[in-house]
């Protein structure tokens, strides 16, 4: 394999073709004017290890990883309190020689709400829907936030249990039949599932329920605008969608591998669209 022109990234995973990572990056890229690049990198789960271990021989000053990837990664890196908390990793980048790893779905979700909702952070109660990784990013997120609890529900409730077990008597697991109950009281509704996405069921979730001044928050990108987050924008609720996160969890990962701190645009956002839409 011919190693890329430093300084350069790659996205590790198996498979890969599909993200939209390299459009972000190659945006910064050009608009910064940084002479850098930025490449998908297939990995088989048999190779992570040699691959990940030999990332700055192949010319890679960090990587972003995703499935199936992810968790693999803890224990070839030095994770930060990010990752050892959410259980996975999304970037790595070299610190004194060290390759380290953290997970900026937790910033990417905070600082979406941040840009889309305003105020969000009011809420004394959440409810996240959903428990797998990117739930404990989010639940992560909110506590380190300050939001005093956090409901989560799932259609396992043993996994919402064990989630709630990992961060404390802040996060109360919660029954698929008891969303309704809770949807009153919370002032933040966070769907981390893949219901809704574009070939999936629906998210069946009743957003009258909710308070007045709720915000409702979906980590699904395709569509752009799902059925949760229409249901709430018709209701005239403030909203955060799943794009937002995705172009805002890539900005730190851009910092630490080219020393520039870039922003998310109307521009970026309308390309990365574009290219969501494409038939």
């Amino acid at each position: 394999m011919t190693a890329p022109k430093a300084p350069a990234a790659c996205l590790i995973g198996w498979p890969a073709a599909h993200s939209r990572s390299p459009l972000i990056h190659h945006y910064w890229l050009r608009t910064l004017g940084i002479d850098g690049g930025y490449v998908i990198e297939a990995v088989p789960p048999e190779n992570l290890r040699d691959f990940v271990l030999r990332l700055s021989l192949r010319g890679f000053v960090g990587a972003n990883v995703t499935i199936p990837h992810k968790e693999g990664v803890l224990a070839l890196s030095t994770p930060d309190a990010r990752a050892r908390a959410v259980g996975a990793a999304n970037t790595l980048w070299f610190a004194d020689g060290e390759l380290r790893s953290t997970n900026t779905d937790v910033e990417g979700f905070i600082n979406n709400l941040d840009a889309s909702a305003p105020g969000w952070d009011q809420a004394e109660e959440a409810l996240v829907l959903g428990a797998g990784g990117s739930s404990r990013a989010v639940v992560f997120g909110l506590l380190e936030r300050g939001i005093r609890r956090v409901h989560l529900a799932n259609r396992t409730i043993a996994r919402a249990a064990t989630v709630a077990e990992q961060f404390g008597p802040s996060v109360r697991p919660v029954t698929w039949d008891g969303i309704d109950d809770v949807l009153p009281r919370a002032k933040l509704l966070v769907n981390t599932t893949s219901l809704g996405m574009h070939g999936q069921p629906s998210l069946d979730v009743d957003v009258a329920r909710l308070p007045q001044a709720a915000v409702v928050a979906d980590l699904v990108y395709v569509p752009l605008v799902t059925p949760l987050l229409a249901a709430a924008k018709a209701r005239g609720l403030k909203t955060a969608d799943g794009l937002g996160m995705l172009l805002h969890q890539a900005v730190r990962g851009f910092e630490l591998w080219f020393g520039r701190r870039p922003e998310v645009t109307a521009e970026l956002r309308a390309l990365v669209e574009a290219d969501l839409t494409k038939t």
